[in-house]
């Protein structure tokens, strides 16, 4: 997912990802039809950097690491990217890997990171689900 920032005074962010059919889609936050003011309270609600990157650094610097290891794993030598079509088990490897939370699975990272990964996947596809209906 790419997260671009589209407005020199931090107004919006775009956010870009793919979902399982290989289709793009572009979200807005906050989202064009809301007030001006709503959008200013929508943007103040979702501070990415002060209430997600400064609070867990490097927890996201682990996952992120994940991503990249899966990527080698199941898409070797490809750009890195979401490759929805080879795991669609979240819950049930989530579990998997909360059995054996502290320790590091057999390619050196932590069990714990694949539950905050596999968490963030789970989270992306409901609210996916959600704006299309179908949760």
């Amino acid at each position: 997912m790419d997260i671009e920032v589209v407005d020199a005074h931090g107004a919006s962010v775009v956010i870009e990802h793919t979902d399982s059919d290989g289709k793009r889609h572009l979200k807005r936050y906050p989202e064009d039809n809301e007030e001006p003011k709503d959008k200013h309270k929508a943007r103040k609600e979702r501070p990415i950097y002060s209430g997600v990157l400064k609070y867990f650094p490097d927890a996201l610097m682990e996952v992120a690491h994940c991503s990249w290891a899966g990527n080698e794993q199941h898409n070797p030598g490809t750009p890195l990217h979401w490759d929805r079509s080879k795991s669609a088990d979240e819950l049930d490897a989530m579990m998997r890997h909360m059995l054996e939370i502290d320790k590091e699975d057999d390619d050196g990272i932590l069990h714990a990171t694949k539950v905050a990964w596999r968490g963030l996947a789970y989270l992306q596809k409901l609210l996916e689900r959600q704006k299309e209906g179908e949760a």
